[in-house]
């Protein structure tokens, strides 16, 4: 460390000018990372995939769809309501992207009432259709009264890309002032103040001009956009108030190059272990094998090192050549008693370890009850603003032309293939078997297959129709449910729409012996196979993150104690945290419409808080250890601790849970839930827990806190 702080230091404007560089460098890319990033995520190489793809190729069933809903006003007339119809159609005839085009009027039931709909099919996928949805939103056009709106999953992808670029706009709008305010009132200068804003903007610009290169090799999902800011700030912020609260404690009595020198030794060496504990909590995503997991571990990770990175070059290079000009332009002065406010409440909490301890407990404890009735959900549709037209616009198609117990959310896809030609008698009776025990179960609702299409049940009947029989009439059939040796069936079920119950439905049939070969997919297929996918990789990462975090707190503070501490009380206040949630969103408290708590919430709050609360742990024991140093003294040296780190600390929360709950504001409603979900818990763990239950416990473990394998006294720390 004396050896990197002496080059940084001697080469202070060489390493402002790479950081320049850096900046114009990464942020040109940075500018153009929205342009490579697509779809929610949740994309898993399973059996669904798999299915998927089969009956891409076998049925010629498309890789995407758009739909195009037609309203009117009551005052309109069905003949112009029909007439603009065919109108819009005739204008697509010019449109040549796509794979099919179906007009209402061709087929029944495709009007209703004062609506209407079309299909658009294409060969590609719905995340690179950018170039035909913009030919299309030329072509379409609304008319008084008439309107045609665009839905189905390319627009929502491209609705949700353009969301989450104006989330973010809006959360920088409202985090970044009130930071600024934050750190003013921290610092009292502008100078001092403006330095972790610099360094936050530093450190996410070169991280998301990093992550541009990365789209070459991975498929980036849209909330990259979200995520990588959101840990940037709030982390990078982090680092730099550390750092510079320190420096500014230092200057006071030293050369600038000395404080400097015992900066880096001191905060800097917090910041390396911090940053540690954060990179190995997001490297426990990488376990989950799904596309949104691996990529916010990747953007996660890259941002965490790189603001590291930052924090331990770019910002002591600047202090150095600032030097004593860090307090000039200062607005606020702190006088002692602002100090002697925390030592008095540290003496304060001290005197009375055992209350302190168990009202902290109580509170923690009382915030996991509602954990139990917390419902899972991946993000779909209702992850865009209520008053998105997609939106709108895809309920209404579901609400007028889809029957509820028919709905996508609903169906599994079956594939049968069978050794031979499928309409062979004999494959005929095996898919029929398998058809009836489908049809017995009691949480299938309906199966539709070529006997309920035909309305022939009998096995014989139905293979001297598809043998003897008309050919036209059967056509419909085939085309639709057959294939050579392969079969489709699509079951709808009984259950609600993204139950547990229907997910474990596809995982026992999955799993039956049906005496056929039998490809599982639809949308209850793909559920299932992320959740389990979760469900099964989750604790690998999460020991991970334990066994990890529980090492590095060992190396830094030689105590076997104070690490099974800080992870069993972040346990404890992420756990509190998720039943505030589940009281807000789920069960709609606070004005906010009831929702399901999106799926990747409780895996990323837990992966990123874990380590972003380390910070404080990291900050607060540092210093109590230093104190512990000189006087051997725990009771003394916790409430110094507590003295010098309280201030930097609420401060350092107070901005961590202005820049993601600033996401609390914005309309993506899984980011909105992951926004409050990290700030409450940021809150929670900078109040409660590090301020009250963390020194409460100090106290009455006392040297106990420092035993490490047989001593417990501060000559073993040395």
């Amino acid at each position: 460390m004396q050896k990197f702080w002496g080059y940084i230091y001697r080469n202070r404007k060489w390493v402002l000018m790479f950081w320049i560089f850096a900046i114009f460098l990464f942020g040109f890319f940075a500018l153009k990372l929205p342009t490579v990033l697509s779809g929610n995520g949740f994309e898993y190489k399973g059996e669904y995939n798999e299915t998927r793809k089969l009956l891409e190729k076998d049925f010629g069933q498309a890789k995407s769809s758009i739909i195009l809903v037609f309203e009117k006003d009551k005052k309109i007339s069905d003949k112009k309501f029909k007439t603009f119809v065919q109108d819009t159609f005739n204008y697509l005839k010019n449109f040549d992207g796509a794979q099919k085009i179906t007009s209402p009027f061709e087929h029944d039931g495709m009007f209703k009432d004062h609506y209407a709909y079309g299909l658009i099919t294409f060969n590609k996928k719905a995340e690179n259709l950018g170039k035909e949805i913009a030919e299309l939103q030329e072509i379409l056009q609304n008319e008084k009264g008439l309107k045609v709106t665009m839905t189905g999953e390319p627009i929502i992808v491209q609705d949700l890309n353009t969301a989450s670029q104006g989330d973010l706009a809006k959360a920088e709008m409202i985090g970044l002032p009130i930071a600024l305010l934050v750190l003013i009132l921290a610092f009292g200068g502008l100078i001092a103040a403006s330095i972790p804003l610099v360094i936050g903007v530093v450190s996410i610009l070169t991280t998301m001009g990093t992550v541009y290169f990365f789209s070459y090799g991975a498929d980036l999902t849209i909330f990259i956009l979200n995520i990588v800011p959101m840990i940037g700030l709030a982390l990078s912020i982090d680092f730099a108030l550390l750092f510079i609260n320190r420096y500014k404690e230092e200057i006071q009595t030293k050369s600038i190059e000395d404080a400097i020198k015992i900066t880096v030794t001191t905060a800097g060496r917090s910041i390396i272990f911090s940053g540690l504990c954060v990179f190995i909590g997001l490297a426990g995503l990488w376990f989950i094998r799904i596309d949104i997991f691996q990529n916010v571990a990747l953007g996660g990770m890259t941002v965490v090192f790189i603001s590291a990175f930052c924090a331990l070059t770019f910002l002591p290079a600047l202090l150095a050549v600032l030097g004593t000009k860090i307090n000039n332009l200062s607005i606020l002065k702190f006088s002692e008693e602002q100090t002697s406010i925390w030592h008095r409440f540290a003496k304060f909490v001290m005197r009375r370890p055992v209350l302190m301890a168990a009202a902290a407990l109580a509170i923690l404890l009382m915030g996991l009850i509602p954990v139990k009735q917390m419902v899972l959900a991946i993000p779909g549709t209702n992850s865009l603003p209520p008053k998105y037209p997609s939106r709108v616009a895809i309920e209404i198609f579901k609400d007028h032309f889809i029957a509820k117990e028919k709905r996508d959310e609903k169906k599994v896809t079956i594939v049968l293939e069978t050794i031979g030609n499928v309409l062979e008698k004999n494959n005929l009776k095996t898919v029929s078997q398998v058809i009836n025990k489908l049809e017995k179960d009691s949480l299938v609702y309906t199966v539709d297959s070529p006997f309920s299409a035909t309305g022939i049940k009998d096995v014989e009947q139905l293979h001297q129709l598809f043998t003897l029989g008309d050919k036209s009439k059967v056509a419909p059939v085939i085309d639709h449910f057959i294939r050579e040796n392969k079969m489709l069936l699509e079951v709808y079920l009984k259950t609600d729409e993204h139950s547990a119950e229907a997910r474990q439905w596809v995982t026992d049939w999955s799993n039956k012996d049906l005496g056929i070969r039998a490809s599982f997919g639809g949308p209850i297929k793909f559920e299932q196979e992320i959740f389990a996918e979760i469900y099964q990789k989750a604790p690998y990462g999460l020991l991970l993150i334990v066994i990890s975090t529980f090492v590095i707190l060992l190396a830094a503070f030689r105590s076997l104690l104070i690490p099974i501490k800080a992870i069993l009380m972040n346990v404890l206040s992420l756990g509190c945290s998720f039943g505030i949630v589940v009281l807000i969103f789920q069960q709609g408290h606070f004005g906010i419409t009831a929702v399901d708590i999106a799926l990747i919430l409780p895996v990323f709050v837990f992966t990123l808080v874990f380590g972003l609360s380390m910070d404080y742990e990291v900050f607060l024991i540092s210093r109590i250890q230093e104190f512990y140093l000189k006087t051997g003294d725990n009771s003394e040296a916790t409430i110094s601790g507590l003295t010098y780190t309280s201030k930097i600390i609420t401060s350092a929360a107070a901005i961590m849970i202005v820049v993601t709950g600033a996401f609390a504001f914005t309309g993506v409603m899984p980011v909105k839930q992951l926004g409050v979900g990290i700030a409450i818990a940021i809150f929670i763990d900078a109040t409660i827990v590090r301020m009250v239950l963390v020194p409460a416990l100090m106290k009455l473990l006392d040297d106990w806190n420092w035993w490490f394998f047989g001593a417990k006294n501060k000559r073993m720390l040395k």
